[in-house]
């Protein structure tokens, strides 16, 4: 898919970050524009970006928390509805939070919130809108999982459990679909998305919209963690969206994002047994520009 001109684009999780940015820079190249989101007013701030950089392509938005099927099922009939057609082109399963890092200290509703948005969102949005995307002459699905698809680890003093269960099923499930398209829907093309630390509101959305409570007294020191995210990301959200269209447009399956994932992938092969061991992780972070989480948390997403 060289030309997203005239194209129909889906996407989960618009309403900020890279997903906000993949809906400008397509629409951009004149393709019209379905996003959701949990906040409206943030696809509010989405859709008047659009209109008025791009004014000629049309977009909509549909309130949808994507671990609800049903409200994902409704997302697709809006955006059958708002743009007038049978079918899409480009389905972006895009929206993603943190949370349940550990099976010791944190909840079941913190553990069971994160996973079900982060896979539960992909697979749902899979199963709504594969037929659509089959029904298409060119269609790409494009699902984002993260380096914590195939390292399971922020370093040696956070657990994250929930979070890279569920971008692991992201990988392995869009890895599976590769060959079931080719199957029964050969012009369909899938991938996968591995981003590194890319400057997104994550961890913000993840304390406003998950189910972990941040205690009243961190309040402040929670917000300055999210600013600080998106602040000191080797990459930003506009830079991380150019790099998945760049990967659409050269029809590739597997698209890492920014240097850090890239390093983390070739260490991961190179020696899976060292995966996990501090020393080496600490070694990779400083060579790759990641953060070290000795100094900032380690804010590796």
């Amino acid at each position: 898919m060289k030309d997203f001109s005239g194209k129909v684009a889906v996407i989960t999780g618009g309403g900020t970050g890279m997903g906000r940015e993949l809906a400008r820079q397509l629409a951009a190249e004149g393709c019209h524009i379905g996003i959701c989101d949990v906040s409206d007013e943030n696809m509010a701030e989405t859709a008047a970006m659009i209109a008025q950089e791009s004014p000629t392509v049309t977009v909509s938005t549909s309130l949808c928390d994507v671990a609800d099927e049903a409200a994902v099922l409704a997302f697709r009939d809006d955006v059958l509805a708002a743009h007038g057609t049978d079918h899409v082109n480009l389905v972006f399963n895009n929206a993603g939070l943190s949370g349940g890092g550990s099976l010791f200290e944190d909840t079941r509703e913190a553990w069971d919130r994160c996973f079900a948005v982060c896979w539960g969102g992909v697979y749902n949005g899979t199963r709504a809108f594969l037929p659509l995307l089959a029904a298409s002459d060119d269609g790409y699905l494009v699902n984002t999982s993260s380096v914590n698809g195939f390292w399971a680890s922020l370093g040696p003093e956070r657990a994250h459990t929930a979070y890279s269960a569920a971008k692991f099923a992201v990988k392995g499930f869009t890895e599976a679909l590769i060959n079931d398209c080719r199957l029964h829907a050969p012009h369909v093309k899938v991938a996968v998305v591995m981003p590194g630390h890319i400057g997104t509101d994550i961890v913000a959305n993840s304390m406003k919209y998950g189910a972990s409570e941040v205690p009243a007294e961190f309040a402040q020191m929670a917000k300055e963690a999210a600013t600080m995210f998106r602040e000191n990301a080797p990459l930003t959200a506009a830079e991380g969206a150019a790099v998945i269209l760049q990967g659409v447009r050269e029809e590739r399956w597997r698209i890492l994002v920014g240097d850090d994932a890239h390093a983390l992938d070739t260490a991961v092969r190179e020696d899976p047994e060292a995966a996990y061991e501090g020393a080496e992780f600490l070694a990779l972070m400083r060579e790759s520009g990641g953060k070290d989480p000795e100094g900032q948390g380690g804010a590796l997403i």
